[in-house]
């Protein structure tokens, strides 16, 4: 009896420190679970709606402070008491179990704030901005206007659909403006279209539509010319500034449609000279060795009438030590003597070689079947070479590198 009771009382102490074995290792799991737990949650803390608010408040003094123009971004909370239903076309809803929880009153802001959002960065606007059209804002030092226009070409009627828009910035010569604009399409300078008079305005809004009807074959020879008048008290008409657009650079179909702006220029007043005017930009650049020369229009040109069909360029050739170096010529043009070609050549010309070279600009006539005829001509260069505009015209170009420098020349048939 004594051998069974002591081996009962064995047993017994055996299965309690089991069992308090036991008992210990669960209570040392629920705290460590616990202890696990609270350290995940502590750094995402939830906020009420005050808590936000404050926190809105306290961005807003930084952003003032750094000029930041960043936004918050919180992920709204969940709400409780809803439970999702799965519907039969893969999308799911939300269905009321529990009457949702009200969020706390406060003030309010840009946003509406959520009682347990989450602040969880910042989104910075500008980067889902378009970017700024600077046509409206950016005018350069003694600009006199801008006009805007668009261009489609329809090939099965032929027509030229011109869409007059606006004008920015006009400067007229006294207070009040009252602006219209006349269309040409050159070389025909006896017919033009008229735009409506916007009364007491710089900045007028026509659109307004015009149809010109023009070959495909001759479409890219012609050039669209925008003169802007005032019309003041006494009914006369004053000359604002002028666009001269050639349509051979562009690609005019239906299927595109062209919205164009370009800056007013003045209209040269002075009458041309006894062979004509031609208007041509230099600019030289230093680093690679380069010289530009834009070939832009000529007018007053002495055409010859014995052969009307004859059409006019202008050849541009490099010297040296008066040696023919190269040459090139612009698209012939017919039966205009105000031809406006806007192309650009340039030639290699080392800056040690600008004390000798010079530059020949020739505007001819071609016939058929006859001789090419010389209408004019001008040479600018150093001083070995010119003098007056054309020498100034050169050393302008000089001093102003990578800078188009644009001017005016007469032409003659002696240099």
């Amino acid at each position: 009896e004594q051998a069974v009771a002591v081996a009962g009382g064995i047993i017994g102490g055996i299965l309690l420190f089991v069992l308090l074995g036991v008992t210990a290792y669960l209570l040392w799991k629920k705290f460590c679970c616990l202890f696990s737990y609270e350290k995940l949650i502590d750094p995402v803390k939830t906020t009420n709606a005050n808590a936000i608010f404050q926190d809105q408040a306290k961005s807003e003094i930084q952003q003032k402070s750094t000029r930041s123009r960043s936004v918050p971004f919180i992920i709204p909370p969940t709400l409780p008491g809803r439970d999702w239903i799965h519907l039969t076309n893969e999308e799911q809803v939300q269905e009321d179990r529990d009457p949702c929880m009200t969020p706390q009153a406060g003030p309010r802001s840009s946003f509406h704030s959520l009682a347990g959002a989450y602040v969880v960065g910042t989104i910075n606007p500008d980067l889902y901005k378009f970017p700024e059209d600077k046509s409206e804002t950016d005018f350069p030092d003694g600009n006199i206007g801008r006009l805007w226009f668009s261009l489609e070409y329809e090939q099965e009627s032929e027509r030229l659909l011109v869409s007059l828009i606006k004008v920015r910035k006009l400067q007229p010569p006294a207070d009040s403006c009252s602006p219209f604009v006349k269309i040409y399409l050159l070389p025909d300078e006896r017919s033009y279209l008229q735009s409506k008079t916007k009364r007491k305005t710089l900045n007028p809004h026509f659109d307004e539509n015009f149809v010109f009807q023009v070959s495909s074959k001759m479409l890219l020879q012609r050039t669209l010319k925008f003169l802007v008048y005032h019309v003041d008290k006494q009914k006369k008409h004053h000359l604002l500034g002028q666009v001269i657009f050639p349509l051979k650079n562009e690609a005019l179909t239906e299927d595109n449609k062209l919205v164009i702006w370009r800056d007013l220029e003045k209209e040269n007043l002075e009458p041309p000279s006894e062979h004509g005017d031609i208007q041509f930009s230099l600019s030289y650049n230093d680093y690679l060795g380069r010289l530009t020369v834009v070939v832009l229009r000529a007018r007053g040109l002495k055409l010859q009438e014995e052969s009307p069909a004859g059409g006019v360029y202008v050849k541009v050739s490099l010297m040296n030590h008066n040696k023919f170096i190269k040459s090139k010529k612009t698209a012939a043009l017919l039966g205009t003597p105000n031809p406006v070609y806007n192309e650009t050549f340039s030639f290699k010309a080392d800056q040690t070689e600008l004390d000798t070279a010079s530059l020949s600009l020739s505007v001819l006539q071609s016939n058929k079947g006859e001789k090419t005829l010389l209408l004019g001509r001008v040479v600018v260069g150093p001083f070995m070479y010119t003098r007056g505009k054309e020498l100034e015209h050169w050393n302008e170009m000089i001093s102003k590198p990578k800078e188009l420098v644009k001017r005016w020349h007469a032409l003659c048939h002696s240099t």
